[in-house]
């Protein structure tokens, strides 16, 4: 859903737009009403078969990044529903367009952990708070394809989440970033009513393992390490009956 782009040493925005700062935040009791909500009723009661696997992938504490597939706008209560605190005991942040964090939906987006970007001018507030979230050791959601894809393919990878995570752990030595590729596979390319979902969590790759080099390097050995992970998460769905 969201492309960043920097430049090989930092992170490349455009310096008016940094007037407001941006911050984000989890309301306790709309979560504590929300989540459950989604996990016992919303997401049982719409969709078939739900499967997950791979949970012992998520780490427990420390500066998180999920990398999932983006294949509906379900996904971001498929992704609370297989990751969230009930799983690991922590909340999600999201990073999401500006657009959707506008009016009633985007009070609401807010209140869940959610914080905007701007896909075609990103300020540079915007980027440093998703390297804040880090250094606070928080899971944070980044859609590494840039987009909603309902063709079932794993599209390219944008640059923008490696150089993220190679900005907080190259500054802050020892930080411990870790990216974690997700695949989520609906049994319908427009995930209708009655198919099932299948989720897959793989292995967590350490950004300080890629920081010993350039960072333009550096950035595209993690995008291409994540592809080719999330690439073979998503060649091991089980097989859905034709909608």
């Amino acid at each position: 859903m969201i492309q960043l782009n920097s430049s090989e040493h930092s992170l490349n925005v455009r310096p008016f737009a940094t007037m407001r700062p941006v911050t984000s935040g989890v309301s306790p009791w709309l979560t504590a009403l929300t989540y459950p909500l989604g996990r016992f009723l919303v997401l049982p009661s719409y969709f078939g078969r739900l499967e997950v696997s791979g949970q012992e992938n998520l780490p427990k504490e420390g500066p998180v990044i999920l990398a999932p597939t983006h294949r509906s706008r379900w996904d971001s209560l498929m992704l609370p529903y297989a990751t969230g605190h009930h799983v690991t005991g922590r909340h999600l942040r999201f990073m999401v367009t500006a657009d959707e964090v506008k009016g009633l939906q985007g009070w609401l987006i807010r209140q869940l952990g959610g914080f905007p970007i701007d896909v075609k001018h990103p300020g540079i507030s915007s980027l440093r708070h998703g390297v804040e979230l880090l250094l606070d050791s928080q899971m944070m959601v980044i859609f590494p394809e840039g987009g909603i894809f309902h063709d079932g393919e794993v599209h390219p990878l944008k640059p923008g989440l490696a150089r993220i995570a190679l900005q907080a752990e190259s500054t802050h030595p020892g930080l411990g970033v870790k990216i974690v590729p997700m695949s989520i596979r609906y049994g319908h390319p427009y995930a209708t009513w009655g198919c099932g979902v299948s989720v897959r969590i793989g292995s967590p790759l350490a950004v300080a393992d890629y920081c010993q080099q350039h960072t333009k390097q550096g950035a595209q050995q993690i995008t291409d390490h994540l592809e080719t992970a999330i690439k073979k998460l998503d060649s091991e769905h089980p097989s859905f009956k034709a909608e």
